[in-house]
């Protein structure tokens, strides 16, 4: 889960920068909590100990500023990714010696801190989550990609198999192809497997997370490709 904090003086900006920043994460299917501080003396006794890989500090506040805070946060050894909250330009060149990341202006523009967000995000290498949601009748199940080792079907009803449990919903195997990224490669008429669990090829046969299942003529070329080419990344 990804680790962030908010630290200004004025809730209303505090409150606005959570949901700005909350909402551009959900879209993005990134899970994530944000923790608040009000002040910089809050803030460095709370992130003395806690986990951070992202934070948003506005440099004037009463008390330690932000800038103050952030340089006791980097004496602390204290590695997360910094961006700057103000509503002067002048003060952004005082975070070069604290090795801030980027900073924002306030009155907040929300297209500006997501920009920032996702610059903050590709330093940190942190990959967004992509889901499937499968429809039941009981509900809509967030089905997180990353987990499904392969898919199978029988005439209209697919079984998902992933690492913990199996799914079973309706759909054609060649409509859910198309929905899913390129990890995703077709063995057989009736499967789907997803390549991190590709274990091996054989003449008929793959091994899908221990697991052998079944390997058509006709897909074993395209198969044999994309999974050296999986191999290589």
């Amino acid at each position: 889960m990804l680790q962030l904090a908010v630290c200004d003086d004025e809730k209303v900006y505090r409150s606005d920068l959570k949901r700005i920043i909350g909402t551009e994460l959900q879209l993005c299917g990134i899970d994530y909590h944000i923790e608040e501080f009000s002040s910089g003396e809050e803030l460095i006794a709370g992130l003395g100990k806690a986990d951070c890989q992202i934070l948003f500090l506005d440099i004037e506040m009463k008390g330690i500023d932000g800038v103050t805070a952030a340089r006791k946060l980097r004496q602390m050894k204290r590695q997360m990714e910094i961006i700057f909250v103000t509503s002067y330009a002048d003060f952004v060149f005082q975070g070069y010696e604290v090795r801030a990341l980027n900073y924002i202006l306030k009155p907040y523009d929300p297209e500006k801190i997501a920009e920032v967000l996702h610059a903050a995000l590709e330093e940190l290498d942190v990959e967004a989550e992509k889901y499937f949601v499968i429809e039941q009748k009981s509900g809509s199940i967030r089905l997180p990609l990353s987990s499904v080792k392969y898919f199978s079907s029988e005439r209209r009803i697919v079984h998902a198999v992933t690492t913990d449990e199996e799914y079973t919903f309706y759909e054609k195997l060649s409509d859910l192809e198309t929905q899913l990224p390129e990890s995703f490669v077709r063995i057989h008429n009736r499967y789907l497997v997803h390549m991190k669990y590709l274990d091996a090829i054989h003449q008929n046969t793959a091994v899908v997370a221990g697991e052998e299942l079944p390997v058509s003529r006709s897909c074993k070329s395209d198969l044999s490709i994309a999974f050296a080419k999986y191999m290589l990344q």
